[in-house]
């Protein structure tokens, strides 16, 4: 079972992830993701879903159209992991490909 992140371990983790933000009210991060339409968007989301599968670790996320709106907290542990992290690096890599709108 992977450790929480704390202390200074936890901010690193966080500084190199300026797009994302604390989620309110638990132990989680969350970060809203827009692209060009709604076949972008799901072509992201099927990269992702088969990037989490493979770690055995998968996003809450909502989707409308062209966006995409996830937490990431790893439940077993009760808050946030570095298998949070490395999704997150993972997701932002496969976005930096794709135009995001405002």
């Amino acid at each position: 079972m992977m450790e929480k992140l704390t202390g200074p371990d936890r901010d690193r983790a966080l500084a190199g992830l300026p797009d994302w933000s604390l989620a309110e009210g638990r132990d989680a991060i969350t970060r809203k993701y827009r692209f060009a339409d709604f076949k972008t968007a799901f072509a992201f989301m099927t990269a992702v879903a088969e990037i989490a599968d493979e770690m055995d670790h998968h996003p809450e996320w909502f989707n409308v159209y062209n966006r995409i709106d996830v937490t990431l907290s790893t439940h077993d542990a009760g808050g946030l992991t570095m298998l949070d992290i490395d999704l997150a690096v993972q997701m932002d890599e496969l976005a930096a490909g794709e135009p995001e709108t405002a």
